[in-house]
């Protein structure tokens, strides 16, 4: 089976290693790749979002089998486009992607079916939300409707921060359209979890929980990014705790979607805050998270080709997917002033790994001299151990062996975790 994957970041680079390992997989193309995808797949160089450019070339190769990882492409329709040329996929149609195109849906959806989450109002009048905020005391979450490379969230702590969020986003167009509508929440407190769950829009299988580290500083300071690290599994998602998610959040999301008429059938990303009220969505993705995925997938045992192929036929039941007793830890190396403005183009140095450590690569590019950077998030060393303390010190090990000009990481990732499990 020859497959396309679409995308080109460090997810997709750790799908790819996996999907390379499936003994029924041919020939891998990926649009557009990267420098470390290169050594796994065919990379194409066409951008995931470039719907013509997709066609053509699966005109051309006639790939068996697509697998689209981004949410744009995924938001677009891609899906429904190559379905309709005949070629099965995994990831969600275009009516399925809304619940992480739209946070103005996902919420309604949320209070229409009882799904618990944070108390919200919604706004397209820039007058009427800054009324709101006026009216409201902080800390408030504010958030742009649409897809904004997971940044269009803002946690405003005081009432000149939430007035800035809502001007930059609906008066200033920071994230385009995808800000012309807003959600404003109310702020949650309380351990926070990703749940990766593949499901074919009746079952459901969850991949190990994984802690996502979204600021760019240490001790949770500085700018939100795209994620900066991230640990599996998840120490506060004990199996009492997951099965109160299953039961009040994850089955009820997948069933109001399939009673929407917008069955998903895909990755669909949970990110969860466990309150002193118990669980509650923060919000939802429609595809597997990054870096969450570069720590789950190698926790994970399955023939993921076949896995990803059972889904698009509705058979996920019919899957073998094993889980390792072990933990992970994914360490982010970053280009110099992300998430903001970043140099490209410095050459990378990568040094031998031990055994159980990978390195998946983000934002580079293969030159005849080597990889360089392309990205601001470069590079993310992941190590799996018998211990999660064992580890985060063998992930910092082999990020310690890499080098460019700019790097930056943190250095705390997996802190929180090793201290709630009385680790060090």
């Amino acid at each position: 089976m020859d497959i396309l994957v679409i995308g080109g970041g460090g997810r997709e680079h750790a799908i790819i290693k996996m999907l390379k390992a499936s003994p029924s997989v041919g020939r891998l193309y990926a649009a557009p790749g990267n420098g470390g995808i290169a050594s796994e797949a065919e990379c194409t160089g066409i951008a995931a979002t470039d719907m013509e450019g997709i066609k053509r070339f699966v005109k051309e190769t006639k790939v068996d089998f697509a697998a689209v990882i981004p949410d744009d492409p995924l938001a677009l329709g891609m899906v429904d486009m190559l379905e309709e040329m005949g070629i099965p996929c995994f990831g969600p149609n275009r009516a399925a992607a809304i619940i992480e195109g739209s946070k103005a849906f996902s919420k309604r959806l949320m209070e229409k079916y009882d799904i618990p989450t944070a108390k919200c109002r919604i706004f397209d009048s820039y007058a009427d939300a800054l009324g709101y905020v006026e009216s409201q005391k902080p800390p408030m979450v504010i958030k742009a409707d649409g897809l904004a490379l997971g940044k269009g969230v803002i946690i405003a702590f005081t009432e000149a921060e939430a007035k800035a969020a809502l001007k930059s986003m609906m008066l200033d167009g920071k994230f385009g359209a995808s800000g012309n509508t807003v959600v404003i929440e109310e702020f949650l407190t309380g351990p926070e979890v990703s749940v990766l769950a593949l499901t074919d829009g009746n079952d459901v299988f969850l991949l190990p929980s994984s802690m996502d580290h979204k600021r760019a500083l240490d001790g949770d300071l500085g700018k939100n990014t795209g994620g900066m690290g991230a640990i599996a599994p998840n120490p506060y998602f004990t199996d009492e705790m997951k099965k109160r998610c299953m039961d009040e959040i994850i089955l009820p999301t997948i069933a109001a979607m399939k009673a929407e008429g917008r069955t998903f059938r895909g990755c669909l990303y949970f990110g969860l805050m466990l309150t002193a009220d118990g669980p509650k969505v923060i919000e939802y993705n429609c595809r597997f998270g990054d870096p969450e995925t570069q720590a789950v997938l190698p926790l994970v045992e399955a023939d993921l080709a076949s896995v990803m192929r059972l889904i698009s036929l509705g058979k996920l039941a019919e899957a073998d997917i094993r889980v390792k007793n072990a933990y992970s830890c994914c360490v982010v190396l970053a280009s110099g002033g992300y998430p903001d403005a970043y140099e490209k183009g410095k050459t990378i140095s990568i040094g031998e790994m031990e055994e159980d450590t990978t390195v998946f690569h983000a934002g580079t590019k293969l030159t005849d001299g080597g990889y360089i950077t392309s990205g601001g998030r470069v590079i993310g060393v992941t190590a799996v151990r018998e211990s999660l303390a064992e580890a985060v010190k063998a992930a910092y090990r082999g990020a310690d062996r890499i080098h460019f000009e700019g790097m930056y990481r943190r250095s705390d990732i997996g802190k929180r975790a090793l201290e709630t499990r009385g680790e060090s």
